[in-house]
C-alpha cells in the first residue's frame, strides 16, 4: 500500500498488534468468569478473521499489488535477509528481555489474580509489561515474516508438557521450539510442491488447525 520503508512498517505493525492486543483482551474479559485462556483464544481468532477480512477488502482498492500482498499474508520468510532481521532485532529483544524479567511473577498470576494480590504482586503493572513485550515481539515478527499463523497457539501447549507449567522455564523453551515448528514447516513448504514454495504460513496452518480444534473441545468438554 505505497510503504517500502522497513520501519515504517515495522511501527505500524506495533500499532496494529496494540490495536489488536487491547481489543482481544477487552473482548476475552466480557462476560462471567473473565479473563480465561478458552475465551482469550476465541477472542484471538475473531479478531484474527475479521482483521483478514478488512484487509483483503482493502486490496480491491490497489490491485496492482494483490499478488504480492496476498503472499505476506500467508506468511513466508522467503526472501528475507539479515537486514530485515537487525531492523527489528532491538525490539525483538526488549520483548524478550521483558518476559524473561517477569516470567517468575507468572507463575504467582496463574494461581489467579486474587491470590497474586494477596501475595503483594502488582496485577496492573505485570500485565502492563506482558502487553508490552507481547506487542514487541508480535509486531516485529509480523513486520519481516507476516502473520504467520497457529506458532502462538501449538507450541506453548507442546511446551508444557515437555517443561511443565514454570514460565521461566516455558517462555525460553516456547521460543526454541517455535523457531524449530518454524523451521520445519519452512522446509515442508518448499518440497511440498517443488519447484514452486508453499507460503510457510499455510503449513503452520495445516499443523496448527487441527490442533486449535482440539484444544476448543477440550475447552468447551470441561465445563
Amino acid at each position: 500500500f505505497g510503504v517500502s520503508n522497513l520501519q515504517i512498517f515495522t511501527w505500524l505493525s506495533f500499532i496494529g498488534a496494540a490495536i489488536a492486543a487491547t481489543s482481544i483482551y477487552m473482548i476475552g474479559s466480557m462476560g462471567r468468569g473473565g479473563l480465561t485462556p478458552m475465551k482469550l483464544t476465541l477472542a484471538g481468532a475473531a479478531m484474527s478473521a475479521m482483521v483478514a477480512s478488512l484487509t483483503q477488502g482493502l486490496l480491491v482498492s490497489n490491485e496492482a499489488l494483490l499478488d504480492q500482498v496476498l503472499f505476506w499474508l500467508a506468511g513466508s520468510v522467503s526472501g528475507r535477509s539479515l537486514d530485515n532481521l537487525v531492523a527489528v532485532l532491538p525490539y525483538l529483544l526488549v520483548g524478550w528481555g521483558l518476559a524473561l524479567i517477569v516470567s517468575g511473577k507468572m507463575n504467582v498470576l496463574s494461581m489467579g489474580e486474587d491470590v497474586a494480590k494477596g501475595l503483594g504482586l502488582n496485577v496492573v503493572i505485570l500485565k502492563s509489561v506482558l502487553g508490552l513485550a507481547i506487542i514487541l515481539l508480535a509486531g516485529g515478527s509480523v513486520a519481516v515474516a507476516g502473520p504467520i499463523g497457529f506458532i502462538g497457539i501449538v507450541v506453548p501447549h507442546l511446551t508444557r508438557y515437555i517443561v511443565g507449567t514454570d514460565h521461566r522455564w516455558l517462555i525460553p523453551f516456547s521460543g526454541l521450539l517455535g523457531a524449530v515448528l518454524l523451521l520445519a514447516a519452512d522446509i515442508l513448504s518448499r518440497y511440498i510442491l517443488m519447484p514452486r514454495e508453499v507460503p510457510v504460513g499455510v503449513m503452520t496452518a495445516i499443523i496448527g488447525t487441527p490442533f486449535f480444534i482440539y484444544i476448543a473441545r477440550k475447552g468447551f468438554s470441561s465445563r
